[in-house]
């Protein structure tokens, strides 16, 4: 089954995710807005009311994560049974509702439902298809093909910022959200005419099957992955890779979504300089895109090496950010930090699971993306709680400081993983 046969599948997953990009950041973007659209007064940022307009978009977006840690566990088990066709089907007709909610409702509950529900179509409908779908469409070289998913949120998360201060000036802040609308609607289109790999591998190990309940190629390719083990992985090596996606995500989550609050509540930025510090984090992850692919792809470094070098270097990117201040400097360290801890990383990660844990692919997504959900709920969850105690400056510098600590714990589990690599495959993870 060759690649180039399941092109449109790849071509409706990166759209999703082009779309998706834009959903990860809208709420937080267009927080002022949205805060007054759903009736809090935000005429002086010294004002309670400010302050309780601003807690209540990091609560929409709590919601956000919390629709994610709590369906994507399940869909990659449904992904596995039902194909992956449905499940994008499914996740853009969602993003349709909750884009459309976003536009009308001027209630703040509203919207954290259709927060909720944009973040079951994002992880318990694609995340649980789409990473699957594409590393099943370009078999040669799957790390690749899921790095390639991070390159096009990076994309509308590096236009989209700039898109948002233009429409704001212009008085037409609602196209922030009617793009994103429309580009659902592509989504619907796009994944109804794709074929997927797995859903037809399915219809032929199905039409193939008379009860002898003979090994698909799924299956082989699991028991290979396992018969090249000298020793079967710990339950706490299994907990590891899995636990990346919460340290990773964590990060990754807290910088895009409060890189531009940093810069104006710390830096002192103007709005536009603001929203210029979200565009460098994604320039950053984009260029991490197309040099972790290559390194991967035509090195064929292992993952976990990947792993390594982006949790340190995302440490070291976190620590310039929070004891450096400086403008330049900053700016620096934000390209860094977009470039090691949003460049692919939690993809990556996701092949070092595939890789220590070889299993169903829908399976193993969930339960990633399981830790990933976590994650985006309980930073805004903070991010909320410390704006109403210590305002909004002391809040994020602290936020920053957790993500240091959570870059620190990536390092170290992830030198002790490349320790268990050894024993478990006889070769360092680090030669290649």
């Amino acid at each position: 089954m060759k690649a180039k046969n399941y092109f449109m599948s790849i071509i409706c997953v990166y759209m999703c995710y082009l779309t998706h990009g834009i959903q990860a950041i809208i709420l937080n973007q267009n927080n002022v807005n949205f805060a007054t659209q759903w009736g809090f007064d935000m005429s002086n940022p010294d004002t309670a009311a400010y302050t309780a307009g601003l807690a209540a978009v990091s609560t929409a977006v709590a919601w956000t994560g919390f629709g994610k840690f709590v369906s994507v566990w399940i869909g990659g088990e449904i992904s596995d049974r039902v194909g992956r066709k449905k499940l994008m089907i499914g996740g853009a007709l969602l993003y349709i509702l909750c884009f459309a909610g976003f536009l009308m409702t001027k209630s703040a509950l509203v919207a954290s439902i259709c927060g909720f529900l944009s973040g079951i179509a994002t992880s318990g409908f694609w995340d649980a298809a789409g990473y699957p779908a594409v590393q099943e469409a370009y078999p040669k070289a799957p790390g690749s093909a899921l790095i390639g998913i991070k390159f096009f949120v990076s994309l509308s998360g590096m236009i989209y910022p700039l898109f948002v201060v233009q429409m704001a000036a212009s008085g037409n802040w609602k196209m922030n959200i009617i793009l994103p609308l429309v580009m659902s609607a592509i989504c619907v289109v796009l994944a109804v005419i794709a074929p997927f790999a797995y859903d037809d591998k399915k219809k032929e190990a199905t039409a193939e099957d008379h009860g002898d309940h003979k090994k698909n190629a799924m299956q082989a390719e699991i028991d290979a992955a396992k018969a090249a083990m000298l020793v079967k992985p710990s339950k706490f090596v299994v907990f590891l890779v899995m636990f990346y996606a919460f340290l990773c995500m964590s990060i990754m989550y807290g910088a895009q979504q409060y890189t531009k609050a940093f810069g104006l509540a710390v830096c002192g930025l103007t709005e536009m300089q603001a929203a210029g510090m979200t565009s460098v984090y994604t320039i950053g992850s984009l260029c991490a895109v197309v040099f972790w692919a290559f390194m991967m792809a035509k090195l064929k470094w292992n993952p976990l090496k990947v792993v390594l070098i982006d949790s340190i270097f995302t440490a070291v990117a976190l620590l310039g950010v929070l004891f450096i201040q400086q403008v330049v400097i900053i700016y620096i360290a934000i390209a860094m930090l977009g470039f090691f801890a949003a460049g692919g990383a939690l993809q990556t990660g996701l092949a070092v699971v595939q890789l220590f844990n070889p299993g169903p692919k829908g399976r193993n997504t969930g339960i990633y993306y399981t830790f990933m959900g976590a994650a985006s709920y309980l930073i805004p969850v903070v991010a909320a709680q410390l704006t109403k105690i210590s305002g909004e400056e002391n809040a994020i510098y602290t936020l920053m400081i957790m993500l240091l600590v959570f870059a620190i714990l990536a390092i170290l589990s992830s030198l002790y993983l490349a320790k268990q690599h050894t024993k478990i495959f006889g070769k360092s993870a680090l030669a290649k």
